[in-house]
């Protein structure tokens, strides 16, 4: 660790031009991308905060899935108050349940109904009547079966009251195509997209059509591949106030791979915000430990004194899945640290799974060292009329609905700072085949939240240094070999790659660094997310790498997955007790385990780390070689494009899996296997060429003329120096793609043009040339400048417009840090 750390010291040293200096003593160079969503707090999949919206205090702050996490932020200087973070969040009351909130049922038909089947007259009585949400069986809130492409569903409501003059709104959930009426009038039309927890608003002509009595909510729904959902219900938002309408005057905002920081005025002192996620990838207690920090420093613009008190409110959202559930709220003392906390009166542990969903079990803290602090929870007009008007800051119960509050009051002052910890307890993180399991940073049953809190306290001014180089490392690695662009990526990138893991212990003591497919299914230690999120850990740590690949290779050496392939999951977080994903992907999940096996030797120089699961990489290696040259009609990791037979770049793939398995022999000393198995791969690596050929470039599938798709399994070719493919395959491809980039990006193929980042990024890092690099890197930096869906990186978007085509906040841009990773094993 002293060696890491010193490395770090030394890069952040050497790290020189560009440099901005804040009213804070740190230096970093200013990340200028102005990012898709800024991270807030990002503790695991669960608790996860950002802001989706350019100024921190325009909207409510949001959680991944774009639920509100209130947390307000206010500064009081003298008497005028100003808010800096946050807004309030909109009170909804349902008119109409989803499947989630309440449970319904409508009408629906798998079969083209006539004209008019949307319009409240219509006659449905032949339809099929059942429980809603209507979907395929990875859907979690899916009661009805839907396998076959379209859907039409009718739901009757019963209204009572008025809505004349109200803010009614459609929500709905879908997978793929879903277009929704109210009352015969079009509402929603969302073409070739996928969506959870989305609201619109309905039109003035929607409105205009609701009444006393019943109501109709009708959809079309069409499943393209995969997964498929239909799910809609109503809702009313209630009237507003806000107390704190004055707001601060933002000035900057700058993401780091660590912290974020913003700046603003207010009136005569300037303030400046720092959130930061201690999450170094090289130290496992911090990367579990479940403590964020919120400092915040004043400074006089005016050269004047003034009384200075900051006040912080969050909400029980973030406690809770859905804002309708009970909780309890506490605040107390402990150490020299005050609190408040609140958690779900019925603390089901472990007792909901799924995508779009929030935590309801365990505890959510906001700390403060009590020298200057004093906390409260209750109703929040309480809350605020006492801060506002300097009265006594105490508790004021309320029926289950309490907000949390922090008053830290600085004094007279020209200049002062401060933190708030914000700390999640979710007692059990995951249940492993049948066993529920402690957070690492629990692992021994030897911790609590307030030893962890008390740590965090602890090692305040040590981390928020350590965070400043961290961050400079991140970005002077990235920058070195790919510029300020690609480096203001991985800088955006880094903590939602983190953000998107749980660390735990598996009870036979292996360390599992379990991924949620964010927006995608839900599922857990995805093998085709621990694939293209690799490089990142190859580069830091492969521990954590390791991490990924554990859970996978138990299943199997477990018995309790008996196919002679790779599982594509171990099931739907955080219930880790087998295979949820409907479809296998033998090709695709068999080619990733081997691949990253020989990477994590070739970075070791060892194959111990393959050794310990020889038997089980040898099925799967012959099993590549028996169906992969040519592989049979399945699904890729690119499975939202549907089953594909003969694909090339799945093709690749499997050739360099079984190159994997060879090169791993050789270094077990295995002199006959390793030649058997590479001589294997170089001879399907020489058939490739002639196979996939199509004039100045590649197909897409062997047996498709006209064709194209990117290459990017050929990069490890070349990263592993296996060196079987000519080098002009790959290079006839890239100059290809140049013929073929959009606005936003490299199409992933010839069939739409959407495309995936990472494999973009995976795809440059076989560039030779820097204009080649930077053709293929500045797009994704432009559509993460310019997209339209104010959410978490998404790694799947359309090239020509800046929108987002599904997925967020999901771990695969970790496949960001692939040049890098050419750097480090080419070096």
């Amino acid at each position: 660790m002293k060696l890491i750390n010193l490395a770090i010291l030394v890069l952040g040293t050497l790290t020189g031009c560009n440099m901005v200096t804040t009213n804070m003593p740190e230096q970093h160079v200013k990340n200028d991308l102005r990012a898709p969503a800024y991270p807030l707090i990002t503790i695991d999949p669960y608790t996860s905060a950002w802001s989706m919206i350019d100024k921190l205090y325009d909207a409510p702050v949001k959680h991944w899935t774009g639920k509100d996490f209130p947390l307000i932020g206010v500064v009081k200087v003298d008497d005028a108050i100003y808010r800096f973070m946050g807004d309030d969040e909109a009170q909804y009351d349902v008119i109409a349940g989803t499947a989630s909130e309440s449970g319904w049922k409508g009408k629906y038909t798998l079969t083209q109904p006539s004209d008019g089947w949307e319009k409240p007259d219509f006659k449905d009585d032949s339809w099929k009547i059942s429980d809603a949400a209507f979907g395929t069986d990875n859907e979690a809130t899916a009661k009805t079966a839907w396998n076959s492409e379209w859907i039409w569903v009718r739901r009757e409501i019963e209204l009572t009251g008025d809505y004349k003059g109200k803010q009614v709104y459609l929500n709905y959930s879908h997978d793929d195509d879903a277009v929704i009426y109210v009352n015969g009038v079009k509402v929603v039309d969302t073409g070739n997209n996928a969506k959870s927890g989305e609201q619109q608003k309905l039109t003035q002509e929607a409105l205009a059509t609701l009444h006393e009595g019943k109501n109709i909510i009708a959809a079309s729904c069409r499943n393209r591949v995969g997964g498929g959902l239909i799910d809609f219900g109503m809702s009313v938002e209630r009237d507003r106030t806000n107390t704190f309408v004055q707001t601060a005057r933002q000035t900057n905002v700058d993401v780091q791979a660590t912290q974020t920081y913003y700046d603003f005025t207010c009136g005569p002192v300037d303030l400046r915000l720092t959130f930061t996620a201690p999450a170094f990838v090289n130290d496992l207690e911090l990367v579990s430990r479940p403590v964020n920090y919120l400092t915040y420093s004043v400074n006089a613009n005016d050269g004047k004194k003034h009384d200075i008190q900051v006040y912080f409110e969050a909400g029980k959202q973030w406690a809770v899945d859905l804002p309708t559930q009970a909780t309890v709220s506490k605040s107390g003392e402990e150490g020299n640290l005050v609190y408040v906390s609140t958690g779900s009166k019925d603390q089901k542990i472990l007792g909901k799974k799924g995508d779009n969903v929030r935590i309801d079990w365990g505890y959510f803290y906001m700390a403060a060292p009590k020298a200057n602090a004093k906390v409260a929870t209750g109703d929040p007009k309480v809350l605020r009329d006492n801060f506002v008007k300097g009265k006594d800051f105490q508790s004021t119960p309320t029926t289950d609905s309490d907000k949390l509050a922090i008053v830290s009051s600085l004094g007279k002052t020209k200049a002062a700072d401060g933190h708030v910890l914000f700390a999640y307890d979710d007692v059990y993180s995951i249940q492993y085949f049948e066993e529920n399991l402690r957070p690492y940073w629990n692992r021994n049953n030897d911790q609590t939240i307030f030893t962890q809190m008390s740590k965090a306290e602890k090692d305040y001014d040590a981390l928020m240094e350590q965070a400043i180089e961290w961050d400079r490392m991140i970005y002077s690695d990235a920058e070195k070999v790919g510029g300020k662009k690609y480096a203001e990526l991985c800088a955006t990138a880094y903590r939602q790659v983190m953000n998107a893991h749980k660390l735990v212990q598996s009870p036979n003591g292996d360390l599992l660094w379990l991924s949620k497919e964010c927006f995608s299914n839900g599922s857990i230690n995805t093998v085709d997310l621990t694939y293209p999120s690799a490089p990142m850990f190859l580069v830091y740590n492969l521990e954590l790498e390791k991490g990924m690949m554990n859970g996978i290779f138990y299943y199997s050496e477990s018995g309790k997955w008996e196919k002679p392939f790779s599982a594509h999951d171990i099931g739907t977080y955080p219930l880790a007790n087998g295979q949820t994903y409907g479809g296998d992907m033998p090709v695709e999940e068999s080619g990733n385990m081997l691949i990253l096996a020989a990477a994590i030797a070739t970075v070791e120089n060892n194959a111990d780390y393959a050794k310990k699961h020889w038997e089980t990489l040898t099925i799967w290696a012959d099993y590549l070689i028996d169906k992969g040259l040519d592989p049979e009609n399945q699904l890729c990791t690119d499975d939202f494009a549907g089953h594909l037979a003969h694909n090339a770049n799945l093709s690749v793939k499997a050739i360099m899996g079984v190159a994997s398995y060879g090169y791993l022999a050789e270094m077990l000393g295995q002199k006959d296997i390793a030649k058997k198995y590479m001589d294997k791969a170089k001879e399907m690596a020489s058939q490739w060429p002639g196979m996939a050929e199509e004039n100045d470039h590649y197909k897409l599938a062997f047996d498709q003329s006209d064709t194209w798709s990117m290459k990017y399994n050929l990069v490890w070719d070349q990263l592993l120096k296996f060196n079987l493919f000519p080098k002009e395959v790959g290079q006839k491809e890239l100059k290809y793609y140049m013929t073929k980039i959009n606005k936003y990006g490299l199409p992933l193929d010839c069939r739409e043009t959407y495309t995936k980042s990472d494999w973009i990024l995976w795809t440059a890092a076989m560039a030779e040339d820097k204009d080649t690099f930077n053709k293929l890197v500045d797009p994704v930096w432009q559509f993460m400048n310019d997209t339209q869906n104010r959410v978490p990186m998404s790694d799947w978007s359309w090239t020509l417009t800046p929108e987002q085509r599904g997925f967020q906040n999901r771990s695969v841009i970790g496949g960001y840090w692939m040049p890098i990773l050419k750097e480090k094993l080419l070096k």
